[in-house]
């Protein structure tokens, strides 16, 4: 029971997410609320896209992460990368104008959508995103953003070519040739690429194949879709017992056991699936089996505040499994758990988390 008022209690003072009516106090009505995915209503749209709003054309602070090849390179951040130079580095900005699109898309009541899309058109324009594309071909850039950026601008990719609205295909458009880039670059270096890497952070192999994968699937390219799936089968078919338990590390955002299950949750078919995963994560079909949500001690520590995302990932990536068959109905209580543990500190959060845990909240809610 304690469970269900705070849950309860949490949408009615965040007002971030849609609670559904609660039938009566007693254990099984709390199994049956608890088993409910949380979606995001209006009212949690409206508090969420504060937070790009905020950044996407906010400068300062700024991290290039750069190789600095001479005197020339050294340029304001919005030279350098003027559609994405906001949100302290360049994949938030890219997944801070996602957010955006992401909104406008799903609720087209949302407050401020002037001003978004207004916004999305100073910066998403053809001479700022060849302007980007000059940075990518530089001496010095060849793997810049890889792949966690490069995820994240094919992401922003497919939700623009999934949104049906006028400035969607003049935004599609204008970002068309970076996002051929980026195709080209996971074409190119895949093959290179003999050992997956297993890390719970940004160069994490299994998330940047499984938004590349959406991609190519939403967008029918199946060069790209065809070579996603044979790597993701090469680096992890013959996977077994992922030391779940190992998890997290101290500064992770993503789940190196859980985001390979979500990959090859739609990589497989159901049947070669449920075979794979009992043997990489057999403890994820036993109806007890939980996890609990990664502790964040301050959230103005720009690292030790990357496992509030961990509790988002997790949540999509548990989500995502469910989805597959109803043994692991039960894995979305916990996903629902680990997003109310970090959901309440979003909105005025400090710019350490704001500046990118939005969108990690919007894709774990959605």
């Amino acid at each position: 029971m304690k469970s269900l008022i705070k849950l309860l209690e949490l949408c009615l003072l965040i007002g971030l997410v849609s609670c559904n009516e609660v039938p009566s106090s007693n254990k099984t009505s709390e199994k049956v609320i608890s088993a409910k995915s949380i979606q995001l209503d209006l009212k949690g749209a409206n508090n969420l896209i504060q937070l790009p709003l905020a950044c996407v054309l906010q400068e300062y602070p700024n991290k290039l992460g750069q190789v600095v090849g001479d005197k020339t390179d050294l340029q304001e951040p919005s030279s350098l990368h003027p559609s994405f130079y906001g949100c302290f580095d360049w994949h938030s900005a890219v997944h801070g104008h996602w957010s955006l699109v992401k909104l406008l898309k799903e609720f087209p009541e949302i407050d401020h959508k002037e001003e978004s899309i207004k916004k999305l058109q100073t910066t998403l324009t053809k001479e700022n995103i060849l302007k980007e594309i000059e940075y990518f071909n530089g001496k010095h850039n060849k793997s810049y953003e890889r792949t966690y950026g490069w995820a994240w601008l094919l992401k922003l990719a497919e939700e623009l070519h999934t949104w049906d609205h006028p400035v969607a295909k003049e935004l599609e458009d204008n970002l068309a040739p970076l996002t051929e880039l980026i195709v080209n670059k996971y074409l190119e270096f895949l093959p290179k690429l003999i050992y997956p890497i297993r890390v719970g952070e940004h160069t994490n192999t299994a998330f940047g194949l499984s938004f590349a994968l959406d991609y190519a699937m939403t967008l029918q390219n199946v060069e790209l879709e065809n070579a996603i799936k044979n790597r993701a089968k090469d680096f992890y078919f013959s996977d077994s017992m992922c030391p779940l338990n190992w998890e997290p590390s101290g500064f992770d955002f993503l789940s190196p056991c859980l985001e390979e299950a979500s990959l090859m949750s739609k990589v497989l078919d159901k049947k070669e699936f449920l075979k794979w995963v009992e043997g990489f994560l057999p403890q994820l079909y036993n109806p007890s089996y939980t996890i609990t949500p990664g502790k964040v001690s301050d959230r103005t520590d720009g690292k030790l505040v990357h496992l509030d995302g961990l509790n988002f990932s997790r949540a999509w990536c548990l989500k995502n499994i469910a989805q597959i068959d109803k043994r692991f109905d039960h894995l979305i209580p916990i996903a629902n758990e680990h997003i109310n543990y970090s959901l309440p500190s979003l909105v005025g959060d400090s710019y350490e988390g704001g500046h990118w845990l939005g969108s990690f909240a919007i894709y774990a809610c959605q």
